[in-house]
């Protein structure tokens, strides 16, 4: 396998396991929190914020660094709409995914030491509301990984 091959795979193995731990933890989520019990959210939070370290984290490193290489290896000009697209995608996914992650040890904090429902309550509603435009960012990346839409068209003209 030549390396421009072993880095693809590289590249949508690690989308893959970004996109199916992030809908993964974010349904666990849900549902510990939709059960109302203690027990069940105390465990699901633990094992969500370790899912994003083990996880997640290394996948949104190899992404950004797999991704510039294969931009560069497709000669694709960093003014182009596409390039510009994408790297806009991957920054709002980030903007939502950073806060989320200290939302969940909060929520996993305030679980396990059996603290305030109001405050609780508040941050899975932010949880849920950073969640959503991470998601859609997520698969309009996958659009245009696939069909590279704006690839030839500049943004400067």
């Amino acid at each position: 396998m030549d390396s421009y091959s072993l880095i693809k795979l590289i590249h949508i193995i690690s989308a893959s396991i970004l996109f199916g731990t992030g809908i993964g933890t974010a349904f666990f989520m849900l549902r510990a929190h939709l059960s109302g019990n203690p027990e069940a959210m105390a465990v699901t939070t633990r094992n969500v914020v370790l899912a994003d370290w083990i996880f997640i984290t290394p996948a949104v490193v190899i992404q950004a660094t797999t991704g510039l290489w294969l931009t560069f290896q497709l000669s694709i000009p960093l003014g182009s709409v596409w390039f510009i697209a994408v790297v806009s995608l991957f920054a709002v996914m980030g903007i939502c995914w950073i806060p989320v992650v200290q939302i969940q040890i909060r929520i996993r904090n305030i679980i396990a030491n059996g603290g305030g429902m109001a405050d609780y309550q508040k941050l899975m509603q932010t949880w849920v509301a950073l969640g959503v435009p991470a998601f859609i960012s997520i698969l309009i990346l996958y659009v245009l990984m696939v069909t590279k839409i704006g690839v030839g068209t500049s943004v400067f003209g």
